[in-house]
């Protein structure tokens, strides 16, 4: 039980990777606090982790707005006290070409995506105990895309940057952070993506992965197993890169 006792925050908790990583956090021991913006599928993802033998509350929040994030995190705080870790899922995609995108999309992803994840990390890091974590999920695509999804591609590379660079900020031994460059995964961001329905990007769904087994290598980075880890990304993508 690699998280007994721990309080673990996760963005992006009622769906997909997420919601997976809730439930395996949840499973191992952990307190699991999901965010989301729905409170039904909130509801449904605190079901799971019950039923995996975890304690978990929901917490709506829209990562679109700092304020909301600001006045979940006290609330995290004021019921729990701090944060041992911290994993920030949520994204969004947009599918234009840049020169039809309005900026205003691009301002709204790079919100969510990216300045979300320095808001977190600056607001729960005064309150993050030694030994805590931070995993930042990113992307296969921060290093091999398609077109049409540029900025999504610009924030996830950000994000490993952001990764690289934070980690030169904290002493290893309080506070790690990594990320995580999924592949194709099997969730609804996957199959909704207008890029996989037209075949412009090709998916064999023979090696399209599992959030379980996402799951499985967030918990690990997160936990005390992978504590001379830092500053690094892991791809979990089923050897996508390894192509290239």
């Amino acid at each position: 039980m690699r998280f007994t006792d721990k309080v673990c925050l996760v963005t992006g908790g009622t769906s997909g990777i997420g919601q997976a990583a809730c439930v395996r956090l949840g499973a191992e021991g952990g307190t699991v606090i999901a965010l989301g913006r729905d409170k039904k599928d909130g509801a449904e993802t605190v079901r799971l982790i019950k039923e995996a033998g975890g304690q978990a509350v929901f917490m709506a929040c829209d990562l679109a707005k700092p304020k909301a994030i600001e006045t979940t995190v006290q609330k995290v705080l004021v019921k729990f006290h701090r944060v041992d870790v911290l994993v920030c899922d949520a994204a969004m995609m947009t599918f234009e070409p840049l020169v039809k995108l309005p900026l205003e999309k691009w301002d709204l992803l790079m919100q969510v995506n990216l300045r979300s994840l320095a808001q977190l990390t600056q607001l729960c890091l005064p309150h993050m105990p030694r030994g805590s974590a931070i995993v930042a999920i990113s992307s296969v695509h921060a290093h091999q895309t398609t077109a049409a999804v540029v900025p999504y591609a610009t924030s996830k590379g950000g994000l490993e940057a952001f990764v690289r660079g934070m980690s030169r900020e904290l002493d290893f031994r309080q506070t790690r952070i990594n990320a995580i460059a999924p592949g194709a995964v099997d969730t609804p961001m996957l199959w909704s993506n207008p890029n996989v329905k037209n075949g412009n990007e090709k998916i064999d769904k023979a090696t399209v992965g599992k959030p379980e087994e996402l799951a499985a290598a967030i918990a690990f980075m997160a936990s005390a197993e992978a504590s001379f880890i830092h500053g690094t990304t892991l791809a979990v993508d089923g050897g996508r890169l390894a192509q290239l």
